[in-house]
């Protein structure tokens, strides 16, 4: 069975970090693309970045770029993502999925962790 779980959200004050953790089990992942979403209160929720988990390429949203960083450990089958210079509009519940290469569609979805920057 497929588990997704998140750590590593909380408070932070705007311009401040934070470091997300999504450690993956159940299966192996080497054909898989791995993402982080997000979703604020009232809003639909967003794509943030994904990472490829064979090859590590990375894309990431415009509203993020430069900011955060996604990144994985193999090794630990956990996936990151660094957030720097973190703004009051980062506010949201953040999600890790995994989606296989081929499909468009994200399979597996972790609980969500939730990461509010105050003003």
């Amino acid at each position: 069975q497929v588990q997704l779980v998140e750590s590593g959200g909380g408070l932070v004050q705007a311009g401040g970090s934070l470091r997300l953790s999504c450690a993956a089990s159940g299966r192996t992942f080497s054909n898989y693309v791995m993402g982080w979403f997000r979703q604020a209160p009232g809003k639909e929720r967003e794509f943030v970045a994904t990472i490829g988990w064979r090859y590590g390429i990375t894309r990431y949203a415009d509203s993020v770029k430069g900011r955060f960083t996604i990144s994985k450990d193999n090794s630990k089958s956990t996936m990151y993502l660094q957030m720097n210079s973190l703004k009051p509009e980062d506010t949201a519940v953040y999600y890790c999925a995994a989606r296989q290469l081929t499909k468009s569609e994200y399979d597996y979805w972790g609980q969500g962790t939730q990461v509010t920057v105050s003003s």
